[in-house]
This record gives structure tokens, C-alpha cells and sequence, in this order.
């Protein structure tokens, strides 16, 4: 194979694979919540979080650790924790600052928009 066709070759597998990343931009979040048309705030909320691959958190609980505690066991926790942290405070910040202040003590993502829909601010 000539080194053209190794460029060439090269080329179209960067074209193909950046054909499928995507590429969040923060302007992309949805506005804040302002206590009217909940759905439509619920629904761009959720495909935010789904393009930040963070949607996953809130329909899960913490995983648990059982009696053998091991280093992979700790560090998926941890992992978890993370997330959810970043998940929840997204959530958090697409709500008004009023708001913000009533949800602030929610610790878990899918606890907080759990109670936000019972609410309907």
C-alpha cells in the first residue's frame, strides 16, 4: 500500500468516526426552569443529560458494597458518586435561583428531579 492510500485510508476513518462523537456545547443546555411548562423543561433536561451520557443517573441508586469490599468495588462507587454529583448539579443549575435554594439539599439526581415533578414549582 502506498503511502497515499495509507493517507487516504487515514483520512476517511477520522471523517467516519467524527461523523459519529458529539460535541456538547455548554449553549446547548436547556433554559431555566421557571415553574412553567414542566414537560417540555423535563424533556430537554433529560436529552441534555443523555448528551453529557449522564442520563443513566437518574434512575439508578448507588450501587452497594456487599462483604468483599475490593479496590474495584470502591473505585466504581466512587465513580458513581461522581457522576451523580455531576448529573444532580447540571439539574440544579437549569433551575431558578429560588429554586435552587428549596432543591439544594436533595443529595441524589434522580431523587431531585423525582421531587421536582411532585412539586411542580
Amino acid at each position: 500500500m502506498s503511502t497515499e492510500q495509507t493517507n487516504n485510508v487515514a483520512a476517511a476513518t477520522t471523517m467516519r468516526i467524527g461523523a459519529f462523537n458529539v460535541h456538547v456545547n455548554h449553549a446547548d443546555k436547556p433554559e431555566k426552569f421557571n415553574g412553567l411548562n414542566f414537560k417540555r423543561w423535563q424533556q430537554k433536561m433529560l436529552f441534555y443529560l443523555t448528551t453529557l451520557n449522564l442520563a443513566r443517573f437518574l434512575g439508578k441508586d448507588a450501587p452497594t458494597l456487599g462483604e468483599n469490599v475490593d479496590a474495584q468495588a470502591v473505585t466504581a462507587l466512587d465513580a458513581w458518586k461522581h457522576s451523580d454529583f455531576l448529573c444532580r448539579n447540571y439539574v440544579m443549575n437549569c433551575l431558578m435561583d429560588t429554586q435552587y435554594n428549596v432543591y439544594s439539599s436533595i443529595k441524589t439526581a434522580d431523587k431531585l428531579l423525582i421531587f421536582i415533578e411532585f412539586m411542580r414549582v
